[in-house]
């Protein structure tokens, strides 16, 4: 059986009626992850949010966005890039992934350690529990940020405390100057390298691929040359094309993998899991724990 709720109130009832029965939801949307969801329990059916996506609310002057969870990140690059601002996720994979996947498996990409994972980057959610009820959190304002962090705890939680409705970013200028290089470097020039991701000018991304390291510098011209002559100082390097990056993503080197039975096993962990999902009726099984 397949539920597709059109909006977040429609879903609220759906996982509300199976609260109450103890039936068992898979939830889903681009399914750009088949892989993950046979973790859930086979008997489950499938809610399938697909049609929740659309950005709702987007002011530049703020740096922020608000979008329904089905959104894809193709989608808000778009919607970003004529004001010369991106969400800087780029998360393994590639852009036909949604924003609300992004964030409940908490897939961070190869810009994260210089611009924000997930967690960095959400500064309000929304989302239906296992009960039913509809849970706003945090705003979309990066001001907002007082109160309990439940954005926080709902990133990385892949469904099992609530499906994520809709999710408020932070958004960064786009970089001035930003270019691509690919450096051959040997095993004495790798602690330099590990430097250079932490000083002054760290790169926007360095990852290995194809016994090289593809590294992206970004920002105005005057960082971007200092940040190239400083990369060029590591091993012979030679400029790449962008795509290359599109082409790594997609390869998906880091795959995200939801935790195991222990991620249930503490007092607390269970506290939590009574208190959003009594039922276990979200997602059951993803984590390894057995169904009740």
């Amino acid at each position: 059986m397949t539920l597709r709720p059109a909006t977040a109130v429609e879903l609220a009832d759906i996982v509300r009626d199976a609260h109450d029965r103890h039936a068992k939801l898979r939830i889903a949307a681009a399914n750009t992850w088949p892989e993950r969801s046979r973790l859930v329990a086979s008997d489950a059916a499938t809610l399938d949010l697909s049609a929740l996506s659309g950005i709702t609310e987007y002011v530049p002057g703020d740096l922020t966005l608000t979008a329904r969870a089905s959104t894809t990140i193709a989608e808000i690059d778009a919607a970003t890039a004529a004001h010369g601002q991106w969400c800087p996720l780029l998360p393994w994979g590639g852009d036909a992934g949604t924003i609300g996947a992004t964030f409940s498996t908490a897939t961070h990409g190869p810009c994260s350690a210089s611009l924000g994972a997930p967690r960095d980057l959400a500064i309000g959610l929304e989302f239906v529990d296992g009960t039913g009820a509809l849970v706003r959190a945090g705003g979309r304002v990066v001001k907002n940020v007082a109160g309990f962090d439940l954005t926080r705890l709902l990133v990385g939680s892949w469904g099992t405390l609530g499906a994520i409705t809709q999710v408020s970013v932070r958004l960064r200028a786009r970089p001035a100057v930003d270019e691509t290089w690919s450096i051959a470097i040997s095993r004495d020039a790798r602690a330099r390298l590990d430097a250079l991701r932490r000083g002054p000018l760290a790169p926007l991304a360095a990852e290995e691929s194809d016994g090289r390291v593809l590294i992206r510098l970004g920002g105005n011209a005057a960082f971007v040359a200092a940040s190239r002559a400083a990369v060029k100082a590591l091993g012979p390097a030679e400029p790449c094309d962008a795509g290359e990056w599109t082409r790594l993503r997609a390869a998906d080197p880091h795959p995200r993998a939801p935790l195991t039975a222990s991620a249930l096993s503490d007092a607390l962990s269970q506290r939590v899991k009574k208190q959003f999902d009594p039922r276990h009726i979200l997602n059951p099984g993803i984590m390894g724990e057995g169904v009740s």
